[in-house]
């Protein structure tokens, strides 16, 4: 009895944990789902709402993550608790002290029992290896963890940053994992007792009595075993029914024609595109999705729209950061070639926009990263222009941190405009600046000195100097509450995850445990 029970306590496991791993792999499509224009819709639905119901949804990549760990555990104890199994299901099968376990192992053994069986090891010649590869649910789990496997140590951030095309190829895997999901139930390797021999030998009143089974005057007979139906397909139909509709919904908008009406290169490599097309709408700090079909057919690329909705075009920022971009900079520095054909899918929704329901605004950018707050930067300055009294936002700070002095020319008008429409409209306080210049040596730090009395920046034209080094983020943090003691001030930061952690304890240390007065909420841009 004992034997008995532990052997389905093991089945019991993995039906258990099986059937979570697929509530979290639907919970994941889903999420993927919500990824396009359905999360922009959500976010303003939610849009009454406070900004802690909003949160969630912009932390959606953070959310993606979390559940790739859940499906990794659960996967390791699937695994293991089947490897565990297998081992009894082995030992029982080569066992030959009559116990329990010896005689159901030995059921295939005999047509009188109708072909029924508990062991998948029905010989004991059988290896764990064996049944591993010559079953349907032992081949399957072995692909499916082999692509998991992959999905996950290629989604690393090192690979994701430096070998964006392995990391896009590999995550595609996903499609191998789902189709052995849907397969690995089928082989129906966990196996019940059937109702009618439940009725007919309940395992609670034959099971010690065993050794008896065979006598005619016995009341219990020999068990009849049969597979479980298969399950896990019925948790991936509908989230992959969903996925294959939006695939559908974003092949046909990426087919809509691109104009490129503008083709700009900033010093540092970096490549400004202004484009229109038929029917879009963007809102500040959005992205879009990129494909250059003479590079490849396959590749998209995510990129921050770097125009401001007021514009009759839409522009992105490209920066050399790996073969594909390189490639499409230098595709569009020949000048003699035709210009290349661009695809773009989107726009999708992001933390930036929400920039304005703050009545203080911290932008934070790093380097590329700066192209969101260009996009609200911009827009305030239409804002300005058009008098437009409905703008609740009363204050921006904004820091630009840059490795080289060339990255500052990138949005150099747009900085000098700013600079000049707020002195015109009396509002010179409204946008505190600083840019930061990482990379510099002594002759750029002496040139500077020497030139420090002169009304513009040496480095930039700007009328706000330059500094050398990276902001002492207690100090600015301090001086904002201290300026602002009962406002709710808004952290954006597009930039790496080392400045988010010291941004994130800030604002923590900074917000006033008075909810009536000053509080600040950190928000950070993922792709």
């Amino acid at each position: 009895m004992g034997n008995w029970l532990v052997n389905h306590w093991f089945s019991v496991l993995i039906l258990v944990v099986w059937i979570g791993l697929n509530v979290f792999l639907f919970v994941q499509t889903f999420l993927k789902y919500e990824k396009s224009d359905e999360y922009y819709y959500t976010r303003e639905i939610l849009g009454f709402c406070n900004r802690t119901l909003r949160k969630p949804l912009d932390q959606n990549l953070t959310f993606h993550k979390l559940v790739a760990y859940a499906i990794c555990i659960f996967t390791a104890i699937h695994i293991i608790a089947h490897l565990f199994n297998f081992e009894r299901y082995h030992t029982s099968q080569q066992a030959k002290d009559g116990s329990l376990a010896s005689v159901l192992s030995g059921l295939s053994h005999h047509e009188k029992y109708g072909g029924s069986w508990l062991n998948p090891f029905q010989s004991p010649n059988m290896t764990v290896l064996y049944v591993t590869f010559t079953s349907i649910a032992g081949l399957t789990g072995v692909i499916g963890t082999v692509a998991l496997i992959l999905m996950v140590t290629s989604a690393m951030e090192f690979i994701r940053r430096h070998y964006f095309e392995l990391f896009w190829f590999t995550h595609h895997l996903f499609i191998v994992y789902f189709l052995c999901l849907a397969l690995h139930g089928f082989g129906r390797i966990v196996r019940g007792q059937t109702k009618d021999s439940m009725k007919e030998s309940h395992p609670h009143k034959c099971a010690q009595s065993f050794e008896k089974w065979d006598h005619h005057d016995s009341h219990c007979r020999p068990p009849q075993f049969e597979g479980n139906p298969p399950e896990s397909w019925k948790w991936i139909v509908a989230p992959v029914i969903l996925y294959i509709f939006e695939r559908i919904l974003r092949l046909l908008r990426s087919q809509q024609r691109v104009m490129i009406t503008k083709v700009v290169m900033h010093p540092s490599k970096v490549l400004e595109l202004q484009m229109t097309k038929q029917g879009f709408s963007m809102e500040v700090g959005q992205y879009i999705f990129v494909k250059c079909p003479s590079i490849s057919l396959l590749e998209w690329h995510p990129f921050t729209l770097t125009s401001a909705p007021e514009e009759d075009f839409f522009s992105i920022h490209v920066r050399a950061a790996g073969d594909w971009t390189e490639n499409l900079i230098r595709a569009f520095e020949q000048h003699h070639s035709p210009v290349p054909r661009i695809q773009v899918d989107g726009p999708f929704g992001t933390v930036s926009e929400d920039v304005f329901q703050y009545e203080v605004a911290v932008l934070v950018g790093a380097g590329i990263g700066v192209t969101p707050f260009a996009s609200i930067l911009k827009s305030i300055w239409y804002k300005f222009q058009r008098a437009d009294h409905n703008l609740k936002i009363q204050k921006i700070y904004f820091y630009w941190i840059c490795r080289e002095t060339g990255a500052f020319s990138w949005f150099n008008d747009l900085m000098i405009s700013l600079e000049q429409e707020m002195e015109e409209l009396g509002k010179v306080g409204f946008l505190n600046y600083r840019l930061f210049l990482t990379g510099w040596d002594s002759n750029i730090a002496g040139h500077a000195a020497l030139n420090f009395d002169k009304a513009t920046d040496i480095l930039t034209g700007l009328k706000q100097k330059t500094y050398f080094g990276r902001p002492k983020w207690e100090n600015e943090f301090s001086t904002i509450a201290t300026a602002h003691p009962k406002s709710v001030v808004g952290v954006f930061l597009c930039g790496p995850q080392t400045l988010a952690k010291n941004l994130r304890k800030c604002c923590h240390r900074y917000s006033s445990l008075d909810p009536r007065k000053v509080q600040f909420y950190f928000n950070k841009e993922n792709f």
